[in-house]
């Protein structure tokens, strides 16, 4: 039973001894910094059922306390609020309990885990990946470890667009203008040389736009009878027959993209259990419709196509079937989120997908719980805001994205500049120099973006996120290095059991630091609960300026007494374990100095 299971059990018992009544409720909140206490009761709410004013219930129920728990040693009532002051001897049993768990923070799986299935990534084989994909790999991967510690047994994958008319158009720009050119004649990454017939398609056909406008045609006109397109347009029908020309050059195509994309996975530290390709899955979901017509859960229209009509629901008709009998998105979105479910047993999915795609989740969980999967009330859309630029909006088509190689290259060359500005690097080899500079450059990328509750849209600043000061990455890892090197400096065996004294007084600042790691597990399940790392970022950032907190106050290594050294060493390996913990959920590695 925690502290304060412990204590509302006898705050009821305090109020039905004293006042006869069964109490209901029993709210707390953390203590304000401005009083005295370590845990607050709100007293305001249990005046609906007592008769009394708050502070003679709070003298009341203080002084009930204080004989009946052990832990408790005194306490002070302002208005409606009792705060409660703990023993040491309860910190310092609470931080032995710490110390000694292996996995402090995290929970194992178990019998009655659930097993969660987390999309992100999702890209188009047409185009490298660009920031919008960097935060939406850098919040799935993120959410999938958090889940993973909070008990449940996880597996990460995505599903890769490698079909239809965008890809037809970099297809057909390569056959047009590539001379033949590969990656390896020309030294760029495969995804790269893809995305730039991509613009180039997109140059061609305005070019063509505005040739025939010049003819007469309307901009309407011109757009659906610019030759390029017709082309692109042909090409796919061709793929869609399996022409073994185009499916070749497909092939060879996508390949070069997928050559790339493992390098960016690499390089920003992600992976996946298992790739779904949208060429083997679009024709997925058109049995399902069929056997939802039946059901009648889905109708048919005069021109063939077929419908669901979610307006009881306050949403409108939604096509699953075109006239022709051809699959839209969501008919495939249905069918895979079936096969999933088939291939790995799983109880819930996580879909990590911008916030304009909200509107297209809400109907595909819909019409799965519509067809009857009870799982389908496990599934959750991870909706995250865009990312921009202090310079504005990127495009895909116009060659305007921030390219995700090039900022993972652009954050180390800016960790490189700052650390050597701040001249931190005495005594590293040029190995250990670019190793750091990347550690530091990609933990400030990271923690920058995850840092941000996933729902709001994120101004990015490179400069801004590599900053030794403030709530930043590098900062954190920082803090982290400083205490590595008081545990080198030590010069004794510090994971020795303590014989410190019962009777030891704590520093202020050691009982604060101890408060914040005990929020630890709670915060994982929080961040779990929630789909945010935002909430384990802001906790180890509470967590780091509780530690300088400490380190400017609390003299470490200097003091006379062993015990207390001992004491105080093992204390900020406890932190720095919790901070390099809380940084693996997040994806970001720490170094062991700086």
């Amino acid at each position: 039973m925690s502290i304060q299971e412990t204590i509302e059990k006898q705050v009821k018992n305090a109020v039905t001894q004293v006042y006869k009544i069964t109490l209901e409720q029993v709210e707390f909140q953390p203590t304000r910094k401005d009083f005295e206490g370590d845990i607050t009761l709100v007293t305001f709410p249990m005046l609906r059922q007592i008769k009394t004013n708050p502070v003679q219930l709070g003298q009341a129920i203080g002084d009930y306390l204080v004989e009946n728990v052990p832990e408790v040693v005194r306490f002070n009532v302002v208005q409606g609020f009792l705060n409660i002051v703990l023993s040491d001897k309860y910190f310092l049993s609470s931080f032995f309990e710490i110390k000694n768990q292996k996995e402090y923070g995290r929970y194992e799986i178990t019998e009655n885990s659930k097993t969660i299935m987390v999309e992100y990534s999702s890209p188009n084989t047409n185009k490298p990946l660009h920031l919008g994909h960097v935060r939406n790999n850098l919040l799935g991967y993120s959410v999938a470890e958090i889940l993973k510690a909070s008990g449940n047994k996880v597996y990460k994958t995505q599903i890769i667009n490698d079909r239809g008319i965008h890809i037809c158009k970099s297809m057909l720009a390569w056959k047009r203008f590539g001379n033949g050119e590969t990656p390896e004649t020309t030294g760029l990454k495969g995804d790269k040389l893809v995305g730039n017939y991509y613009v180039k398609f997109d140059q061609e056909y305005k070019k063509e736009i505005s040739g025939l406008i010049a003819e007469g045609k309307s901009e309407e006109e011109a757009k659906a009878q610019a030759p390029i397109l017709i082309e692109a347009q042909e090409m796919l029908i061709k793929w869609e027959a399996g022409d073994p020309e185009v499916i070749s050059l497909w092939k060879k195509m996508n390949q070069w993209v997928y050559e790339g994309f493992e390098k960016t996975y690499n390089a920003l530290g992600v992976d996946f259990d298992k790739n779904y390709y949208e060429s083997e899955t679009y024709l997925l979901g058109k049995e399902v419709v069929e056997q939802g017509l039946k059901k009648g859960v889905f109708f048919k229209k005069e021109d063939g196509s077929v419908w669901i009509d979610l307006t009881a629901e306050g949403l409108d008709e939604k096509i699953v079937l075109r006239s022709d009998g051809t699959a839209v998105y969501m008919t495939q979105d249905i069918g895979t989120a079936i096969q999933r479910v088939k291939d790995f047993d799983i109880d819930g999915m996580v879909y990590t997908v911008g916030n304009e795609q909200d509107y297209h989740f809400k109907v595909l969980f819909l019409i799965l719980k519509k067809l009857g999967f009870n799982w389908s009330n496990y599934l959750y859309h991870l909706s995250y805001g865009m990312v921009d630029l202090p310079e504005g909006k990127m495009k895909s088509r116009e060659g305007t994205v921030v390219d995700a190689d090039d900022l993972i290259e652009q954050m180390r060359d800016t960790a490189k500049t700052i650390s050597e500005e701040l001249g931190k690097l005495e005594g590293y080899s040029e190995e250990e120099k670019e190793e750091l500079y990347k550690i530091i450059g990609l933990g400030a990328l990271k923690y920058y973006i995850l840092k941000v509750d996933p729902k709001k849209r994120i101004l990015f600043n490179p400069e801004e996120s590599v900053d030794f000061q403030g709530n930043t990455g590098p900062f954190i890892q920082y803090t982290y290095a400083r205490i590595q090197s008081i545990l080198r400096k030590s010069g004794f065996d510090y994971t020795q059991e303590l014989t410190i004294d019962q009777g030891y007084n704590l520093h202020e600042k050691e009982k604060g630091l101890i408060k914040q790691l005990q929020l630890y597990p709670e915060t994982v399940q929080l961040a779990a609960g929630n789909h945010s790392p935002a909430l384990i970022a802001n906790y180890t950032y509470d967590l780091v300026k509780e530690f300088n907190a400490f380190y400017q106050n609390v003299t470490i290594l200097g003091t006379e007494e062993i015990e207390e050294k001992k004491f105080r060493v093992q204390l900020s390996d406890s932190v720095g374990k919790v901070i390099k913990s809380a940084f693996q959920l997040l994806g970001i590695q720490v170094p062991e100095r700086m």
